[in-house]
């Protein structure tokens, strides 16, 4: 039997398994309730996530919210979205200054129970190569982009997405595909999932 969502985002948060990894306090991040209807899977907390302790809340959550085309409010009720990491802690900083990978210890940890106790989950955007080579069916060596153009094969139980940093914006434009295509259809079912539940 699942373990109930709020007692298991509870032990998350107490989680402090990376801890002698780690130059900073754990602070795990997640969102959601055993009635969220969409799941987002990104790949760990950045800097201002570690600060503010709420997922998003920063220029990437900014552009992630209008691909969807949903609003602040709406992407923050935990009825309609779960929001659950690859890693849940921030991984530090890289010598460029870019985030880390998720820490590995994470996912096997945690994910197959999150996964259990998100029951009435209808569609789960998986963005970056991270999520992606967890929950699909693609070779370790295939590329994002080699990933999100297969977006129809997976839709709409899964949405592979880039991940919505300004880092990415060479991607989106040479790839306006993604805008045109996907973008359209991903808004139309988020609006046919959380439309009732509002």
């Amino acid at each position: 039997m699942a373990e109930p969502f709020d007692i298991l985002a509870t032990q998350i948060r107490a989680c402090r398994v990376c801890q002698p990894c780690l130059p900073h306090p754990c602070r795990p991040v997640l969102e959601g309730s055993a009635r969220s209807r969409i799941r987002i899977i990104g790949q760990a907390p950045g800097t201002r996530v570690q600060a503010s302790g709420q997922p998003f809340t920063d220029p990437s959550g900014d552009r992630l919210r209008a691909w969807m085309g949903v609003s602040e409010a709406e992407f923050y009720n935990p009825h309609l979205f779960a929001i659950t990491p690859m890693g849940f802690c921030f991984p530090g900083l890289d010598a460029k200054g870019g985030d880390l990978p998720p820490r590995r210890e994470c996912a096997p940890l945690w994910h197959d129970r999150v996964t259990a106790a998100l029951p009435d989950v209808e569609m789960t955007l998986l963005v970056g190569l991270h999520a992606q080579r967890r929950y699909l069916a693609v070779p370790s060596s295939a590329s994002l982009t080699a990933t999100v153009l297969r977006w129809r094969e997976f839709f709409p139980q899964f949405v592979a997405l880039p991940h919505p940093s300004w880092r990415n914006s060479g991607w989106l434009k040479r790839n306006p595909w993604f805008e045109n295509e996907v973008l359209p259809a991903l808004r139309l079912r988020i609006r046919e999932i959380i439309t009732p539940a509002l």
